[in-house]
């Protein structure tokens, strides 16, 4: 029963909650049970009271039995990162400086789950800060290989069937690499399109939510429930919501076509995950076209750590004050660098990165659907590292969505995903491309299950 239960999508069990066929309760008791055969090797939460988990699940029932509003993921369990504030929950974001310390308001995307009806029943672990080299959270694949970082935590906890969805955060490749590590589907959205009120912020500039599920639909849903304007982050703004869910759903007028793009950084990826996407292209045919990025593009990397460094080390000024003996070795040499960055190269940074994104928009109107590339050089590395982001951080400099779908595995049989890279604001296009690109590729024989193999 319990494994029954812990493999249901999220939209699968709410469906079964909101007609009656599942209590909340059950759920919750199921990926608790789950929890506990597996989180003293896997080390996902950062913090979880089993008892209050199910004491909202039963409050979540009696609120369905009383003719209550039923959102659409009522009684749906959800994990959140350490990173973002709740109210009832220590938010600690993983740093003994921070140890005890309670929100007195939830985050914007907190309020935005509860809202819809969902369980917040713990907060997965996060880096130091959100911005350490190492993480405690490991792999349920290969429990010596890393979940990845800052997200691995709340990657981990969706892989293994602790929740059917998380809740992470991405500055450079948090979420997509640490998708890829466990064989989970990871989105992260365009920038702004979901509000970081209540996050710990790091960068302003490159600071994402990032989502986490067992399929795209499971993604839709939860981006249609966190899309939208908030007047305390001045990165979004008011827009119409978007029914992710009707969209992803629906089949592309045409075919998509995808541009693969090596990016400067090809030779990083190893030979397993080269292989693998020598494979990839070959099955996609004329669905695919290789496609060299402009010259500029070559910088991109150097442009993100300057802008990373220098936000970082205003950001966490305080703790820096406060408590720098405290930190790790590797957090304070990146804080003492970020401190060292000049403020002429931190604003040429940021001022050229309008015309990168402004050419590759330029790919998109031309005749790509999404660009395709590695999540990840490769697999899972061993624990406690969270592996090279190298990969992501071009799309997240741009603020363009990105998704990390669990297609393939590399020679040690671990997860490899594929990450599918849209325009800014064609979030839920993006899906629906990777949506068909998965039925494509099982027509093919080659699906998320090889994933897991």
């Amino acid at each position: 029963m319990v494994e029954e239960l812990v493999a249901l999508s999220a939209a699968e069990a709410a469906e079964r909650i909101r007609r009656g066929a599942l209590r909340a309760e059950e759920l919750v008791a199921a990926c608790l049970a789950r929890t506990r055969a597996l989180e003293g090797r896997l080390h996902a939460w950062a913090f979880l009271d089993p008892d209050y988990a199910l004491a909202r699940a039963r409050a979540a029932d009696a609120e369905r039995l009383e003719g209550g509003p039923v959102g659409p993921l009522h009684g749906v369990p959800v994990g959140v990162t350490d990173l973002l504030d709740t109210a009832d929950m220590p938010t600690q974001r993983g740093s003994p400086l921070h140890a005890g310390r309670t929100p007195s308001r939830d985050a914007a995307v907190v309020a935005r789950l509860r809202a819809a009806g969902a369980v917040v029943i713990g907060k997965t672990a996060t880096t130091e800060l959100g911005a350490g080299a190492e993480a405690r959270t490991r792999n349920p694949h290969d429990p010596a290989r890393t979940a990845g970082g800052s997200s691995g935590g709340a990657a981990a906890a969706v892989a293994a069937g602790f929740v059917p969805l998380a809740v992470g955060s991405q500055g450079n490749g948090s979420t997509i690499r640490a998708a890829s590590f466990c064989g989970v589907w990871g989105f992260k959205p365009t920038h702004g399109l979901i509000p970081r009120t209540g996050m710990l912020v790091r960068s302003r500039a490159l600071d994402h939510v990032g989502l986490f599920a067992r399929s795209v639909e499971d993604l839709a849903l939860l981006a249609e429930t966190l899309a939208g304007w908030d007047e305390r982050d001045p990165d979004t703004r008011p827009r119409a919501r978007f029914p992710f869910v009707e969209a992803v759903a629906t089949e592309p007028p045409l075919p998509p076509l995808l541009a693969f793009v090596r990016t400067p950084h090809w030779e990083r990826a190893d030979e397993a995950t080269r292989a693998a996407f020598g494979e990839l292209l070959a099955r996609l045919g004329s669905h695919v076209e290789e496609v060299e990025l402009a010259p500029s593009a070559a910088d991109a990397w150097a442009w993100h750590r300057t802008i990373m460094d220098a936000e970082l080390a205003a950001s966490l000024e305080p703790e820096w004050d406060k408590g720098r003996a405290r930190l790790t070795p590797a957090l304070r040499a990146r804080l003492e660098r970020g401190r060292r960055v000049r403020a002429l190269d931190y604003q040429r940074a940021l001022a050229r990165v309008p015309a990168l994104v402004e050419s590759l928009t330029e790919l998109f109107e031309q005749r790509y659907d999404a660009l395709l590339t590695p999540a990840a050089p490769g697999t899972a590395p061993p624990a406690p590292a969270t592996g090279d982001p190298v990969f992501a951080t071009l799309w997240t400099l741009c603020g363009m969505p990105a998704v990390s779908v669990p297609l393939l595995a590399g020679a040690d049989g671990l997860p490899l995903g594929v990450q599918l890279v849209g325009a800014r604001g064609a979030d839920a296009r993006l899906l629906r491309t990777a949506r068909w690109l998965v039925a494509r590729l099982r027509a093919e024989g080659l699906g998320e299950a090889e994933a897991g193999d």
